[in-house]
């Protein structure tokens, strides 16, 4: 049995996860509105990624005898003022994930809870991933998004990106 502390912060993480799925929905539909079909593309792979991770979380908690609690999502519409401005609110976000999965794991270390630490290694890799991959969508918007040929193929790069599942085994 896990600890009712680490159990009520995976239950809280599950709800985060499925937020961000939520929001980069929003993101992937502002750059669709736009006619961004590459950036759109990006966004809602990673929508499928943040849903996956929830679900992991969830498989988590169940193969470890603890109900799963399901909260409510916030709505994540948000007002973009250009194209760059979903790219920096996606760092951001990642950073606060990031932080709220260091807090899990900050949890069980305090209990001594190693399964728990075990499972969270992934999902601190994961987030590096994710921190990097927001740091060079910016770093290539700041460097070719003012040039309209140079956004364009950037968008392409963007299409062809494509979903892979998570590897982690529970």
């Amino acid at each position: 049995m896990l600890d009712k502390t680490i159990v009520k912060l995976i239950n809280e993480q599950i709800n985060k996860e499925f937020f961000s799925a939520y929001l980069y929905l929003d993101m992937a539909n502002f750059y669709a509105i736009k006619g961004l079909i590459g950036y759109e593309n990006w966004f809602v792979i990673q929508s499928q990624e943040e849903r996956d991770h929830a679900l992991l979380f969830k498989t988590y908690l169940l193969n470890n005898g603890h109900a799963v609690e399901f909260g409510s999502i916030a709505d994540p519409t948000k007002k973009y003022e250009n194209f760059k401005a979903p790219l920096v609110e996606s760092l951001k976000h990642e950073q606060y994930i990031t932080s709220s999965i260091n807090a899990i794991y900050d949890a069980a270390m305090q209990v001594k809870d190693y399964r728990t630490i075990q499972f969270l290694d992934w999902f601190i890799k994961e987030q590096g991933e994710e921190e990097k991959n927001s740091e060079d969508n910016i770093l290539k918007y700041d460097m070719y998004g003012s040039d309209a040929k140079a956004l364009y193929l950037l968008d392409q790069e963007l299409k062809a990106r494509v979903y892979a599942p998570p590897t982690l085994v529970i």
